[in-house]
């Protein structure tokens, strides 16, 4: 893990520990001025603020004129309505999508988005309506998946929509609450959830798109956009963990090593800024303190994300498919809705001669994809199983 890079994408957002013990709340962040290097990258080309996230476009409030939106909404309620109309598959017909995150508009032109990007359209369509909402960070284990060497932690968020009462003197609590939540094969109702402020989504997007355009390849843009969410929250370590992932892959090493260890004074046992930051050290000759750093790591996350998983690769190159299979297990059974995983685990049993628990596999791979492409390749993967088996003929060792 020592020579990839991780991220937290706030494709839905980080989470933060929760307990019942009251504890001061930590100093504020120093200023991160210190941090920014403008002159380093070229200008920004794409507009890194957030002025127009939640803005209605035309067609958008086109589609609130509709009688079929409005029939929603006079049925069942402004809030419930509104969550009937976006997402009953026989209207909009959207999908969630883990590639990008999109402002309103932008989701509801693709008709497809991440949860935080369905977030933002929701609220959106509910301000218009005079819908009460709520944006809730949902405290669920952060999930972790990787694109180009890079591996992305994200948790989740939902929102809460209420119709907005017609009295003053109505209780607050009699509201009555819909929850509307977009993660795809879970059920997280049963989660626990914790309030957030528009301005927490606002960095959320911010540090998302400064993540996926890092994962692009396009350090330029990404740092203006980690730059604005920082500036918009200094006390938001997402945003310097993406921040010191620019530097670093940008080649400015003593930069990323300030960065990560001002995010440290904040966050002490902060994996995730630790593995980053151990490469950086070794890279600027600081082997002792990087050693040090990774024994301490090794003690707090024995075993981090996909350590199981790229155990289980080496075993598959080996030819040991039964070990394999059992590392493969492992991950799925802390991440049962990463695809790659389930994909892998279907690999495995092919070529243990187990094609009907290979079939499974790949169609949990293709049923909780994020993308197209590799909902394809899955799919690709899994019609060419069941086409064996149709002509039973058993699936080669390739």
């Amino acid at each position: 893990m020592t020579n990839s890079l991780r991220l937290w994408l706030a494709a839905c957002t980080l989470v933060l520990a929760s307990g019942c013990a009251i504890t001061p709340p930590p100093p504020p962040m120093p200023s991160a001025t210190d941090l920014f290097v403008d002159s380093t990258f070229r200008p920004a080309t794409d507009d890194v603020s957030t002025a127009g996230l939640f803005a209605l476009s035309a067609p958008m409030q086109a589609y609130m004129r509709r009688a079929q939106f409005a029939g929603h909404v006079r049925r069942e309620g402004a809030a419930r309505g509104l969550a009937s109309a976006l997402y009953n598959k026989t209207d909009l017909k959207l999908e969630y999508e883990a590639s990008m995150t999109r402002t309103a508009a932008s989701t509801y032109e693709a008709r497809r988005g991440n949860c935080l990007s369905l977030v933002i359209m929701t609220a959106a369509f509910a301000r218009a309506l005079n819908v009460d909402v709520t944006f809730q960070n949902v405290l669920i284990e952060r999930q972790w998946s990787r694109s180009g060497g890079i591996y992305l932690g994200s948790s989740h968020v939902n929102l809460a929509l209420a119709d907005r009462q017609g009295s003053h003197n109505t209780f607050e609590a009699a509201k009555r609450w819909l929850t509307v939540d977009f993660l795809p094969s879970e059920d997280t109702s049963r989660h626990l959830t914790r309030p957030i402020d528009e301005q927490m989504i606002e960095v959320m997007y911010l540090n998302n798109r400064a993540a996926e355009e890092i994962a692009a390849g396009r350090l330029d843009a990404a740092y203006w956009f980690a730059r604005a969410a920082i500036k918009k929250d200094p006390a938001y370590i997402a945003a310097y963990n993406t921040l010191g992932v620019i530097y670093q892959r940008h080649g400015d090493f003593l930069l990323a090593e300030r960065v990560y260890k001002r995010a440290l004074e904040r966050e002490r046992e902060d994996t995730v800024v630790m593995n980053n930051l151990i490469p950086v050290l070794a890279k600027l000759g600081k082997e002792e303190e990087s050693k040090a750093l990774a024994a301490r790591l090794a003690t707090i996350d024995p075993t981090p994300p996909f350590h199981y998983f790229h155990q289980g690769l080496k075993a598959m190159e080996a030819g040991k498919y039964a070990e394999a299979k059992g590392l493969f297990e492992k991950e799925v059974a802390r991440s049962p809705y990463y695809h790659e995983f389930h994909f892998w685990l279907g690999i495995a049993h092919m070529r243990l001669g187990e094609p009907g628990l290979a079939r499974a596999e790949l169609t949990m791979a293709v049923d909780t994809s994020t993308s197209e492409e590799s909902a394809k390749l899955y799919a690709g993967k899994l019609n060419y199983l069941r086409s064996l088996t149709a002509s039973n003929r058993r699936a080669p060792n390739e």
